[in-house]
């Protein structure tokens, strides 16, 4: 008998993976953009998350501006606002003093208990495969970056634990959203005053480098990369949305091993398949 031919993989869904996997790429570039500007003492942390966050504010509203997106920050917007606020400033704050694996994986963990964690409060119910799936991942990220390293500061620790809080809620409150360009412009926008406050504050301290490295954040890899996250969000379940970006940390230790020129380990690569594996399970029903 012949051999019953397999369906095709539906366009959206081809689609919907080719703009997760730009999104993950952005979000751990954020973290190699930011670690490589504050391990230089003379940049500060406060400046490099306002030079972020206006820029990308800036981009934002050009950009929604062409697509003619409301720009006009409401009431609504304020707890994304005040999310993305949080988030920023305890990222940039806690890399004063993590290297760039070590945030990833602290911020991403607390990103998905925030989230699984409201789902299940609103009703979720996660099946075996998809609890199994979490904590495959979860060993591999374990397995991948805490052996050998040494334990970040409690302070940087915790910093970058409530910058995974914020960012959590920041992508529950995009899950709604059917205007990405516009509430990721607005939420931006709205955050830029106080990111302003911050530059008054620390009275620009940042080299040329990290003037660069902070508008590469803030246009690429934070403004275009958000939008491309609250598109996709819609369509995603929270365990997925959740699970899916526990990949950041490992595109992250690629970035660190092809920018510090570190080897390409064993541990690295199983590692990797373990966290893959683990995000395909929790995507299954």
């Amino acid at each position: 008998m012949p051999q019953p031919v397999p369906a095709p993989v539906p366009r959206h869904l081809i689609r919907l993976s080719a703009l997760m996997v730009l999104t993950l790429v952005a979000f751990a570039g954020n973290s190699l953009l930011t670690r490589a500007a504050l391990v230089d003492p003379a940049n500060d942390a406060l400046s490099f998350t306002a030079v972020r966050l206006v820029s990308g504010a800036i981009c934002l509203a050009v950009v929604a501006g062409v697509t003619s997106r409301s720009m006009r920050v409401t009431r609504r917007d304020v707890p994304a606002v005040l999310a993305l606020f949080v988030y920023a400033l305890g990222f940039s704050l806690a890399y004063n003093e993590m290297s760039a694996a070590t945030g990833a994986l602290v911020l991403f963990a607390l990103v998905q208990v925030t989230m699984l964690a409201v789902g299940l409060w609103r009703g979720m119910r996660l099946p075996v495969a998809g609890i199994a799936g979490v904590v495959l991942a979860m060993v591999g990220l374990v397995w991948l970056l805490l052996p050998g390293l040494s334990a970040p500061p409690l302070g940087s620790a915790a910093l970058m634990g409530l910058a995974g809080v914020a960012w959590g809620v920041y992508s529950l409150l995009g899950q709604g959203s059917r205007d990405p360009i516009g509430r990721t412009a607005r939420n931006f926008i709205g955050a830029a005053p106080l990111a302003l406050v911050l530059l008054v504050v620390a009275a620009p301290a940042l080299t040329p480098a990290g003037w660069a490295l902070g508008l590469a954040s803030g246009v690429v890899a934070s403004a275009l990369g958000y939008v491309l996250w609250y598109h996709i969000l819609p369509d995603l379940p929270a365990p997925v949305a959740a699970s899916a970006q526990l990949g950041v940390p490992v595109i992250a230790a690629f970035g660190g091993v092809a920018l510090l020129g570190e080897a390409i380990t064993v541990r690295l690569a199983l590692a990797s398949v373990l966290i893959l594996a683990g995000i395909a399970l929790t995507g299954r029903k």
